[in-house]
């Protein structure tokens, strides 16, 4: 696959908080920059109050981590500012990434407050990164997220990405069309990203091609002699049922057939999908055409498309664009970049930020995730965050508990754990390959169903446990009394 590397296109580096490089300046004026910090990625909440969210960008994280440069125009910016000491200058120009990652796999589900990417390295380092982490996993995790809520509401009909001329900029135009393929759609409308990605690029006709001739009839029948084996014709132009379809019927059966195809499809893009819907179906049907297939477009979202299926529209594809490549409904995913730890004489010390939004407090140390599955069903029961080096006896009984009301627990029997993280660059060498993004979604789709169908709800789903163990939950309940 010939993907472009984003990365080496453009130096990325420097897409960076400007209070990333003031502290790191102050890191070198205190002698402090190769002290070993601890910082954990997570986010909050669930975009549209949804049950779960999807990780995604792993794969370009990479290629930004592996590309960390500064060249001379960027250290004669800095010099320009007049407040950056040369030796912080001489840091950069010499600038070599050190730092242990580890994140979460791509098409993973995941939760709020666990941590989904872990940076431990010298703090200068690690605090540098931050800003193109955030950016890069929060962006396709929240894309990814979006698309599969209105992929499940499609309920196994096709969903096509078609929001490119929407996105809010190039790169997310590309990089939204690929979380849009791990979260469940089958193809895009964006060109490059089949070339780049193998992704597979899908589109026909619009109004413009048919306004083009002099007749709606003329504009279908020169496209059908075009593409008679692939002929999908757009029918809402002028009038649907009066004049479009059977203009689509009348090309099927003077142009299509006779060349030895049958038609694949129409599109409608306007009106009451789903009356116009249900009679295209009859006028196909009775014009035998039973195998021609429907496609709706026009500002569809997951409950569009469900309602649309709930009135018996006769709809077996979905190309949907703005509301999915922005996440319209709800275009932030929210997440945040927080140290948890350093290193003190080779000791790990655990540090926590507090506040009265109980939401905004922290969980100190360096942690792993255990994902904990039923035996019986192999559904998830509960993710529990751990210390790093914690191992989780899947042979006996695992009691966990709830991590703010500590006395509602429940003992974990005859299940299975899966450790979340994998360690991506170890001293700042990537030693994790990146699957392609056809087995990411392939995986993706497989661990989603492991999740019970209560968690999948649009509204009101039931919250799946995240729980601490016993251990680091006395780190964390310590540090508060502490700090009172």
């Amino acid at each position: 696959m010939n993907k472009i590397d984003w990365v080496d296109k453009k130096n990325l580096t420097m897409l960076a908080d400007f209070y990333e490089f003031t502290m790191g300046n102050g890191y070198i004026q205190n002698g402090i920059e190769e002290k070993y910090a601890y910082f954990d990625m997570f986010f909050r909440s669930i975009p549209d109050n949804g049950g779960f969210a999807i990780m995604a960008g792993v794969e370009q994280l990479i290629e930004y981590l592996k590309n960390l440069k500064f060249n001379n125009e960027d250290i004669a910016y800095f010099r320009s500012k007049n407040i950056f000491s040369e030796e912080f200058l001489d840091y950069l120009r010499d600038f070599e990434f050190k730092c242990d990652v580890w994140a979460v796999p791509e098409g993973t589900p995941i939760f709020p407050q666990e941590p989904i990417v872990i940076v431990r390295g010298p703090v200068l380092q690690a605090q540098l990164v931050e800003t193109m982490i955030l950016l890069t996993v929060n962006h396709q995790s929240l894309i990814a997220t979006k698309t599969n809520r209105i992929v499940r509401a499609a309920k196994g009909r096709q969903v096509i990405e078609f929001g490119s001329r929407r996105a809010q900029g190039y790169e997310a135009a590309i990089l939204g069309a690929r979380a849009a393929y791990i979260g469940g759609c089958i193809g895009t409308a964006n060109t490059i990203v089949d070339r780049d990605f193998d992704i597979p690029a899908l589109g026909t006709m619009a109004h413009s091609w048919i306004q083009m001739f002099p007749t709606e009839l003329d504009s279908f029948k020169a496209y059908a002699k075009v593409y008679p084996d692939n002929c999908y014709l757009l029918v809402d132009t002028y009038n649907t049922l009066r004049d479009g379809i059977p203009n689509a019927i009348k090309t099927f059966n003077e142009v299509v057939l006779p060349l030895g195809y049958r038609p694949k499809g129409i599109r409608i893009d306007s009106g009451d999908i789903a009356y116009l819907s249900k009679e295209a179906r009859k006028m196909l049907d009775e014009a035998g055409f039973p195998d021609c297939t429907i496609m709706a477009s026009s500002s569809l979202d997951e409950y569009t498309i469900r309602d649309l299926i709930n009135q018996g529209a006769k709809i077996d594809s979905f190309g949907v664009g703005e509301r999915l490549i922005t996440a319209k409904s709800e275009p932030i995913f929210n997440g945040v970049y927080k140290l948890t730890a350093m290193e003190e004489e080779g000791k790990i010390v655990p540090k926590i930020k507090i506040s009265e939004n109980v939401g905004k407090i922290t969980t100190p140390g360096f942690k792993q995730i255990y994902r904990l599955y039923s035996r019986d069903t192999n559904k998830a029961i509960a993710d529990v965050i751990t210390l790093h080096d914690e191992e989780i006896n899947d042979n006996k009984p695992y009691e966990i508990f709830h991590p703010l009301f500590t006395w509602k627990r429940k003992k974990v029997e005859n299940f299975y754990a899966r450790k979340l993280l994998v360690q991506i660059f170890d001293k700042g060498e990537n030693v994790y390959d990146s699957p392609n993004v056809h087995d990411i979604k392939k995986y993706c789709n497989e661990q989603i169903d492991t999740l019970w169908d209560e968690v999948k709800r649009f509204e009101k789903p039931h919250e799946y446990f995240v729980d601490l163990s016993q251990e680091l939950w006395n780190i964390k309940d310590e540090l508060l009394k502490r700090h009172k």
